[in-house]
């Protein structure tokens, strides 16, 4: 892929939509109510920067799938569907402070920085939620959610998994990083 342009070749474009239709239709659960032609006209009228996040999302584990459509904005919501915390996104701390604040063992990035180079936005702690609402996501693994600025200014950041059928929301230093941990993302189409 030719990452520096954020475009996909007509292949990488075709198989992206082969993986993201298969996905749809064996997880109806997720979107019930949607249509898979609906979705593949959004995705064929969305802009190149849109399908390189979504195959970055796939490249990096996110097993990316439609989770809701947003009728007043005409978008379609694409969470990271994957059973635990994308492979390619964990052992990273939480943004580009904590990452600069560590002096030794420094990991390879951020949560928030990475987010931003694959074109996507760190879930919430309420998208967390709504994900959680349809299977069972992180019972091994834990992800980053987008931190509040007041507990972020004291050196926080606070994240999610799923233990004893409970969705549980945390705490630690947002320079912390553990190779369970790392982040889900959401895009827009």
């Amino acid at each position: 892929m030719n990452a520096s342009q954020n475009k996909l070749s007509p292949e990488e474009k075709k198989e992206l939509f082969r993986i993201l239709k298969n996905r749809f239709e064996k997880n109806m659960n997720r979107h019930s109510d949607l249509i898979w032609e609906k979705v593949k006209i959004k995705l064929d009228k969305s802009s190149e920067e849109k399908l390189w996040a979504l195959n970055e999302m796939e490249e990096t584990g996110g097993e990316p799938d439609v989770v809701e459509y947003d009728e007043q904005a005409d978008e379609y919501i694409f969470f990271d569907c994957s059973a635990e915390s994308p492979k390619d996104r964990r052992s990273i701390c939480y943004d580009r402070d904590a990452l600069e604040s560590r002096k030794k063992h420094k990991p390879r990035n951020s949560a928030i920085d990475l987010a931003a180079t694959l074109g996507i936005k760190i879930l919430t702690e309420d998208q967390y939620r709504k994900l959680q609402k349809l299977g069972n996501f992180d019972l091994k693994t834990s992800s980053w959610v987008k931190t509040p600025d007041k507990i972020r200014r004291l050196g926080g950041a606070i994240f999610c998994d799923r233990r004893y059928n409970t969705v549980f929301t945390y705490h630690n230093g947002a320079d912390s990083y553990y190779a369970a941990r790392g982040f889900r993302g959401c895009l827009k189409v």
